[in-house]
This record gives C-alpha cells, structure tokens and sequence, in this order.
C-alpha cells in the first residue's frame, strides 16, 4: 500500500502522480472497527471489480484536535497503526488529507471539486452519516450532485452488532467503562498501543515482579485504570503478560498521569530502549490502593496467575 500526503490545493505533481481512475473510500475511520472495514472493503470489491486502484482518504490531525471541540484525548488508531490496518484490509492506496483549521472552512464544491474530481475518482464510498465541507455542510446526496455525472457515490449502511450499530464513540466508551470484551468486540481485535520501555523507579524488581515501563508513542485513546491481560510483541516474538495502568497509588498520592508498566510472564531480558505492542486481552480488575506491600505482592501474584489463565485460554 502506498502512503500518499496532500494538501490544498492539490499540486501539480500530486495529479500528475496520481490522478486517474480510482474508488476512493472517505472518512476518518478511527479505529478501522468493524462499521468501517465493511465501508473499505466495499471499496476494495468494487475496485477489484472494475479493475482499478482501491484508495482511503482519511484526514490527519484528527479534525477534532486541530478544532478544539468536544474533549479530544486520542485516537483509536494513530496514523501509523491505522496505515497497517488498512493495508491489511488490501487497500491499495491511502491519501493522507492534512487537516488545518484553512481545510476545515472549504465549502463541499471545494472539496468535491478539488480534491475528488481533481483526483479522477469514479465512484465514493461513504458511511450512512458521511458530513464534508465547512461546518458538515455536505452530505452524500449533495456529493452526489457535486460529482457531476463524473463520479458516482455509494452510501454503505451502519453495521450493526448486537442490537446496536458499531462506532468509536461506542468503542471509547466502552474503554473507559472497563469494558474491554464490549470494545475488542466492537473493533474486531484487541485494543493495542505502542509504547519505548523507558527506565522506571525499578521497584517491580525489589518485589519480585519486574515491568517494562511504556511511554506511549501516540497520542492514545487511554482505557479505565486497572490490570489487564495483555499480549506483548517484543524482539520478535508475542509473550503473555499483565498490565498495570494507573497511578500506584500504594506507593504514590496525587499523580495524575498514569503509567503503563507489562510485567512479561516468564521473561528476563534487557529490553530497555526497544518498541513494545501491547495487546489488551482481558480487564482484569479495577486498580486500588494496599494497605502494605505485602498484600500488594500477593494481589500481583493472583493476577499473574489469572492473566496466565486467560491468555492461555484465548489463543
């Protein structure tokens, strides 16, 4: 899959590259769940079909971080994790649209005209609730109109599951409730983020329970503090662990920021400095304070042992 960054207006080159026939499906597509693989893979089918290069524009920073509205915290899928997704859904082509606070105020005409067409897209592929231009002015129908008879605009239906349809909002939700089978459900796949092991205060060590302290490579959508079994991807290969995301408040009070420290079942290695995904398998309880180190120690045990349990059984 090629990456491919534009701008407004298009320049020269980027047509000259790139411009021709194309099924392009358009959206954020945080997450890359389930509602938005059905509106993609329709892309690719339709593509193949017709023998032409299937493509994803999408639009990056997140318009509602440049925008400053409503509580922004993160993505779902940062570019990078988004970009592997999609070629693994077999996209041939993603457009990365650089999204300013100029970008925002174009009228859907602009848009439509100046980008899609300008691309020589021949046919759109949107969700049920698709908005474009300057304050969500456009819809599919009006892109419809604005295609001219040049391209065509194919509206894919909400994917519902379990009685409701499938959105990020419902998969942030569920995160930060502590419903991680409700959230993998939704996405199709455990949650993941990417971290660098970092040095810690190293007191896993002293008791027994080492941890490869993650800073967090992305601007992430962060789950409910608690322990959870993960699956880790280190050096090249998975290895079962648990982890802790919070604030240790048995150790430390008025911490605000929390940490995320895996502690990796049956592995001691020096792994300081490398890239670490981590998989979030199963919630395993909520975090709280001890009232000594002892019971602390204890309760790591038994969630070792439990994560060991589920990831065991979840292969």
């Amino acid at each position: 899959m090629k990456t491919i960054h534009l701008t407004y207006p298009l320049s020269a080159g980027i047509l000259r590259e790139h411009a021709g026939p194309q099924i392009v499906a358009i959206g954020q597509f945080d997450g890359v769940h389930q509602g938005h693989a059905s509106v993609i893979g329709s892309a690719v089918r339709l593509a193949r079909q017709e023998g032409v290069p299937s493509a994803v524009m999408t639009f990056h920073p997140h318009p509602k971080d440049v925008m400053k509205k409503g509580n922004y915290e993160g993505s779902l899928t940062p570019l990078p994790e988004k970009q592997e997704l999609l070629a693994g859904l077999g996209v041939d082509v993603l457009y990365v649209v650089e999204f300013s606070e100029a970008f925002s105020k174009l009228s859907p005409q602009e848009f439509a005209v100046g980008m899609l067409l300008s691309l020589g897209v021949r046919t759109a592929i949107v969700g049920f609730d698709f908005r474009f231009g300057h304050k969500g002015a456009g819809d599919a129908k009006m892109l419809r109109e604005l295609g001219q008879g040049k391209m065509s605009v194919e509206i894919i239906p909400p994917f519902e599951q379990g009685g409701g349809k499938v959105s990020s909002s419902e998969i942030r939700k569920a995160l930060h409730g502590g419903d991680l089978e409700q959230a993998n459900r939704l996405l199709g796949r455990p949650y993941r983020l990417r971290g660098v092991v970092i040095d810690g205060d190293k007191r896993g060590r002293t008791i027994g329970f080492p941890t490869a302290n993650l800073r967090l490579l992305d601007q992430y959508v962060v789950p409910a503090k608690g322990v959870y079994a993960v699956r880790s991807f280190i050096e090249g290969e998975w290895i079962p662990g648990v982890m802790n995301l919070g604030v240790k408040p048995t150790f430390q009070e008025n911490v605000a920021a929390p940490s995320f420290e895996v502690h990796l079942l049956d592995f001691d290695r020096d792994i300081y400095g490398e890239q670490m995904i981590v998989d979030l398998v199963s919630y395993i309880r909520p975090e709280r304070k001890f009232p000594s180190i002892q019971e602390l120690i204890a309760q790591i045990r038994s969630d070792a042992e439990t994560a060991g349990k589920i990831l065991s059984l979840s292969k």
